[in-house]
């Protein structure tokens, strides 16, 4: 008994030594079917499961918590999908597919499994992985998905150009590779795969965004911060020294994302925007906007973001977000496209605004106020593009 209360805490400090004791009951309040599992503890366990987890599954908590994801496997699970899983888990990178499952009663059932790691913000460890389950329809049960739906990116402040997302190699946690190993001969007669539909994978994506948002929103308060992209500088493209000194001049809050790379992350961040939100730089750089987002944050209003975005126009919203030290505030905040001297979007710039503070805007509306820092950082954008100085000659 005592072996097994040890055990019980030990797989509660996972998450309780890194996103605080609320953590938890937040995780529980989330709707759909997810786990979490601990990378560098002996077999790569799962440590959290989900409430809805029993609903697709039939397995309780209590019954999955210490053992390894590799349960839900069976007789004729695809070798070939299991072996994706185990290298993105080993490369530390997402990863979705289409997977035959099983359920506690033996029943076998086509669910559509999103992978992602869940990084440390400032030394880019692998903390846990996130494991969304959402169950595939039949095909004759479908219904079709408007157009609409199925065109644009599912991931808020996603890159929307597919071009775009590469997957980074990094080296794996000791115990990483032990997630979903394919122990038998499995999937040699398996039937034919179902391919999950668009609607289905947003789902699985829209759950993983409010997932990440309730660990980031209770990391803060033992003083880390989580993301789900590696939140470092390596492989984000320094800017030109001529392009920093203009853009330091800018007294507004805001940042630059480059729409370019994998997960739109920020490349500058302004002196105000660091006063603002209690972040260095260094915690910031290379990170998803989204690491702002917390309890409460309008996920309509972030979908309109994302279509704005990637259809490259200017926005201004009215959003909640929070600083490190875990507080909120409303944030006036204008995003507008920037192009460079040939007219094509180098960077999106984020002007943030703390509706609750007093600021002294010379007689303008704050909107104005933000423009002026769209404004100028546009002509340093443009002027040095002209020239080919927006980054660094090594770049």
């Amino acid at each position: 008994m005592e072996g097994a209360e040890a055990e019980e805490r030990r797989l509660a400090a996972s998450l309780t030594a890194r996103y605080s004791d609320w953590v938890v009951e937040a995780l529980d309040e989330l709707p759909g079917s997810f786990i979490l599992t601990d990378p560098a503890m002996p077999g790569h366990p799962i440590v959290y499961a989900s409430r809805g987890l029993a609903s697709l599954t039939g397995y309780p908590p209590r019954e999955v918590l210490g053992r390894n994801a590799r349960l839900f496997q069976g007789a004729d699970t695809d070798r070939a999908a299991v072996a994706g899983v185990r290298e993105a888990v080993r490369g530390q990178r997402p990863h979705q597919v289409s997977i035959l499952n099983y359920r506690r009663d033996g029943e076998a059932h086509w669910v559509l499994l999103h992978l992602a790691p869940v990084f440390h913000a400032s030394d880019g460890r692998v903390l846990h992985f996130l494991a969304v389950q959402v169950p595939i329809a039949p095909p004759a049960s479908r219904r079709r998905t408007p157009p609409c739906r199925a065109a644009r990116p599912p991931v808020v402040f996603a890159a929307c150009r597919e071009e775009a997302r590469v997957e980074e190699e990094c080296p794996c946690a000791s115990h990483a590779g032990e997630v979903f190993v394919d122990v038998d001969k499995r999937g040699q007669d398996a039937e034919e795969p179902r391919v999950a539909s668009e609607h289905e994978k947003e789902k699985a994506l829209s759950t993983a965004n409010s997932i990440f948002s309730a660990l980031n929103r209770y990391s803060k308060l033992t003083g880390l911060v989580v993301c789900g992209k590696r939140c470092d500088s390596v492989g984000i493209p320094a800017l030109s020294s001529s392009l920093n000194l203009s853009l330091g001049r800018i007294k507004q809050s805001f940042v630059l994302t480059d729409p370019h790379l994998p997960d739109m992350p920020i490349i500058y961040a302004s002196d105000a925007f660091l006063s603002l939100t209690g972040y260095s730089r260094e915690e910031i750089l290379g990170c998803n906007c989204r690491f702002l987002n917390g309890p409460g944050t309008s996920v309509e209003v972030l979908e309109q973001i994302n279509q704005h975005i990637c259809s490259e126009q200017a926005c201004t919203v009215h959003l909640l977000n929070y600083r490190k030290g875990g507080s909120s505030f409303r944030d006036l905040l204008h995003i507008s496209p920037i192009r460079n001297a040939s007219g094509k979007v180098a960077f999106h710039v984020w002007v943030h605004l703390d509706e609750g503070a007093k600021y002294d805007f010379n007689g303008l509306t704050p909107e104005v106020w933000q423009l002026g820092a769209v404004g100028a950082v546009r002509v340093a954008v443009r002027s040095l593009s002209a020239s080919g100085s927006l980054l660094r000659p090594s770049q």
